[in-house]
């Protein structure tokens, strides 16, 4: 990944960056942190990569055999979550999140995708945290399927405190033409597929840290505990977070759901179905995110009572004083992304999203509706 800005720049002096050095920037640190990031970001190429690490710019070819290609992009960070993974010392995780933020919009437009490129802004450069934290994007990039050929580590001495750091990520793909979804394909009487979350995701963390502060809760507390502690028996956690603390839970990485999306595709295709369009269910919730896919005249009906609340929003809502509602206006309510599909395609759908290791669920319908503010409704 070839590093620029601070780490680009300069007279080297006798093997040293004095100058810089004393003014808060270490040029060494950034050589080094370059060669910690190497073999995982060596591991995300594609063999439509040119070149390798250390280039002014990354270049890539177009796969071959495409008749009209269309590239679509996408841009995204991960917001304030970076702040629970300063306060517990984690960097292993959050660069997933950053990936699946760009990877699932492009997605949601029938793109594959082909290639991704950071930004890591610190306060201070350690080269093993931004080891971590690229070994993250690298990780999240090989679960979409996407290259990691080019990014940017910039140290930001004055701007920000030593263990601060912040995330920007964009990524390229690609899709036929003629098989770019635009929102336009959906009919009344469509089936929507809900699909699993992960969590929060990374979307809500400037209420869940507020939520976490006004209510005195250490990131460290065991999670099983905090649920009892607020909800009762009633509530226990899900059997892969019961040994976790609760910061634990809340840095739980956003799904990448890039692959099981084009396999979903590709299965309908060969059943003599199609897919109609797809949500990423992110800032806004369903209510702001379903009619996206939809045109005009049509919107969604979604029946919360056919999938689960996670618990985490669960203790959340009753943390903050939030209805079941809210959450899924506010977080993502349980559900990743939602795919329109023909109402005969469910089963097909659900068994080709199980296969992948996705949980999914028939969530709703597509209907016409007369009035924008019916555009999506719960019953």
């Amino acid at each position: 990944m070839p590093e620029g800005g601070a780490f680009s720049r300069g007279a080297k002096q006798g093997g040293t960056w004095d100058a810089y050095r004393e003014a808060g920037v270490d040029i060494d640190a950034g050589e080094k942190a370059v060669e910690l990031m190497r073999a995982a970001v060596a591991s995300t190429r594609r063999p439509e990569v040119i070149g390798g690490l250390g280039g002014f710019a990354s270049a890539m070819s177009l796969p071959s055999g495409m008749r009209d290609p269309i590239l679509v992009s996408s841009t995204d960070g991960v917001g304030t979550k970076t702040a629970i993974a300063i306060a517990l010392g984690r960097y292993d995780t959050i660069g997933h999140d950053l990936v699946a933020m760009c990877a699932d919009d492009l997605v949601c437009a029938g793109a594959e995708p082909l290639f991704f490129l950071d930004y890591v802004a610190v306060g201070r450069l350690y080269p093993e945290t931004v080891a971590k934290i690229v070994g993250s994007v690298a990780e999240g990039c090989r679960l979409a399927g996407c290259s990691l050929i080019g990014g940017e580590t910039a140290e930001h001495p004055g701007l920000m405190e030593n263990d601060e750091f912040d995330l920007a990520g964009f990524c390229v793909g690609i899709v036929e033409r003629d098989r770019l979804l635009d929102g336009t394909a959906a009919a009344a009487g469509d089936a929507l597929i809900g699909i699993a979350s992960s969590g929060l995701h990374s979307n809500g963390f400037s209420l869940v840290r507020r939520i976490v502060a006004t209510e005195g809760i250490d990131y460290g507390e065991g999670y099983a505990n905090l649920l009892m502690r607020i909800l009762g028996p009633e509530t226990p956690p899900e059997p892969e977070l019961a040994g976790r603390t609760i910061g634990e839970v809340l840095l739980t990485p956003t799904r990448i759901y890039a692959k099981a999306i084009l396999a979903l595709r590709t299965r309908l295709d060969a059943a003599g179905y199609s897919l109609r369009g797809v949500s990423h269910i992110t800032g806004g919730g369903l209510p702001g995110n379903v009619p996206r896919v939809l045109p005009d005249g049509l919107g969604a009906v979604v029946h919360p009572r056919e999938w689960p609340m996670p618990s985490v929003m669960k203790l959340l809502g009753a943390l903050g004083s939030m209805s079941e509602a809210e959450l899924r206006s506010t977080f993502n309510g349980g559900l990743g992304m939602v795919c329109v599909v023909p109402a005969g395609a469910v089963d097909t759908a659900i068994a080709s999203l199980t296969s992948d290791g996705l949980t999914a669920w028939h969530i709703g319908e597509v209907l016409a509706v007369d009035a924008p503010e019916a555009r999506y409704s719960e019953s």
